[in-house]
């Protein structure tokens, strides 16, 4: 007998909650906020939609489905299973936060604060939960997804961008070069090695490509083209820019080889999930085989 699907919902702590844990009661978190000038009541509005958002997902769900929840630090402790239907109640940059840990379930993104979030990837209200969760798996666009597999195997995989650089960005020092280029690779001082996604388009990928004046065209979430940005290449005696961004089709693959003692690869901005790379290792970035199936 198979399972019934599970629904995974995918929240994450209000700063309301992250305010009050810190401060011990709602009153000395009010006098916290007072003393500079803030009003604990936009919190407090912000945090009931937010559970009353997951309320009414919640009572969505189908009587014979089974039903788990998972908050944003606990994503990479917590087991994804094959027939999940992941509904993440929360803001745009929550949905890239779970993707990695995904394989093929399909994503429904509930906006709990409308007018606030973008709702580039929470597309829906709490109230299309019921019509949404029966048809989830058949009603899904795939979005292009970005990956960096180091020499050693280890791998990391965002929706939005992979950052490759310096932990606390610092100068990172490292050989940068091309596949299939004949080995032809520069040494670089930087800040750091940005790849994104058409879907990372509309965040920090957008702004390093509107700084640049960049005449690359911005790739769309499901297309299978990257593009990449050095940040702040610094020319020097040892060190050059004449690399200093591109685009990365299907097959390309943009390869990065350390010269400093650490340097780390974190997507999506969490940047507590890293890649650790020492002196040395060598780590390639490019269009991910798995992709994000987001109910659109």
């Amino acid at each position: 007998m198979s399972l019934a699907p599970r629904v995974v919902l995918v929240h994450r702590t209000t700063e309301y909650e992250e305010l009050v844990a810190h401060h011990g009661t709602h009153g000395q978190a009010a006098f916290f906020l007072s003393s500079r000038g803030r009003d604990i009541g936009e919190l407090a509005d912000r945090h009931r939609r937010t559970r009353a958002a997951l309320a009414e997902v919640t009572a969505a769900i189908p009587l014979t489905w089974r039903q788990s929840r998972v908050e944003r630090r606990d994503l990479d402790r917590f087991l994804f299973a094959p027939e999940d239907v992941v509904v993440v109640v929360g803001q745009d940059g929550l949905v890239a936060n779970v993707a990695k840990y995904l394989a093929g379930q399909p994503v429904l993104g509930v906006d709990t604060d409308p007018g606030r979030n973008p709702g580039v990837l929470v597309r829906h209200r709490p109230s299309e939960a019921a019509r949404l969760l029966p048809v989830a798996d058949r009603e899904v666009v795939e979005l292009t997804m970005v990956e960096a597999v180091a020499d050693d195997t280890e791998r990391l995989l965002a929706l939005n961008e992979i950052y490759l650089g310096a932990a606390g960005h610092q100068t990172a020092r490292y050989r940068l070069g091309l596949d299939g280029d004949g080995g032809v690779a520069e040494a670089q001082a930087s800040s750091g090695v940005l790849v994104g996604t058409g879907t990372g388009a509309t965040g920090w990928l957008r702004s390093v490509w509107r700084e640049r004046g960049a005449e690359l065209r911005l790739p769309g979430p499901a297309e299978e083209r990257l593009l990449w940005f050095v940040r702040e290449a610094w020319p020097s005696p040892a060190t050059g820019t004449s690399l200093v961004a591109g685009e990365l089709t299907a097959s390309a693959r943009l390869r990065l080889t350390v010269e400093s003692e650490r340097l780390i690869a974190f997507g999506d901005g969490m940047e507590a999930d890293a890649l650790e790379l020492t002196w040395g290792q060598s780590v390639r970035v490019g269009v991910c085989r798995e992709r994000l199936r987001l109910v659109g």
